[in-house]
């Protein structure tokens, strides 16, 4: 896999929404000992966990609430496409077709059966967090 200073190395991402990330951000950060890694505007920070490159993602809550819409899965692949053509071959629930993003990576969205989101992402390009809008705090 490719590395991109705009995504944690983690393969698995838990993806937590809350109403206030800054607050969020500073409880974990407090309580926990994880180390904020980058910030996305006021809606996105992801946090370094432990010490053997664990990551988390907090978001913004969505405005409109699904039951599983404070938390999602972010699962790191090295191939999008063929990931999602096994998923689609499977009769998966998409609900975000393969996209690449100026942050450097190729992403895909399905819901479960549980109605749990689930999204694949593969590293495209290393790109430097500053260039797309982000802001790099502790990337190691």
């Amino acid at each position: 896999m490719i590395e991109n200073r705009s995504s944690p190395a983690a393969l698995v991402i838990p993806v937590l929404s809350y109403e206030d990330v800054d607050e969020a951000s500073r409880w974990l950060c407090e309580t926990f000992g994880f180390r904020e890694r980058l910030r996305v505007g006021d809606h996105r920070i992801q946090l370094h966990v432990g010490e053997g490159g664990g990551a988390v993602i907090l978001t913004q809550r969505p405005t409109s609430q699904g039951p599983h819409s404070c938390h999602s899965v972010h699962i790191r692949v090295s191939d999008a496409n063929s990931h999602y053509e096994r998923a689609k071959r499977h009769g998966a629930h998409v609900t975000r077709p393969p996209e690449s993003f100026p942050f450097g990576e190729r992403q895909y969205s399905i819901e479960d059966p549980g109605g749990h989101i689930w999204t694949f992402s593969q590293s495209i390009a290393d790109v430097a967090p500053e260039d797309w809008g982000g802001t790099a705090v502790d990337l190691e």
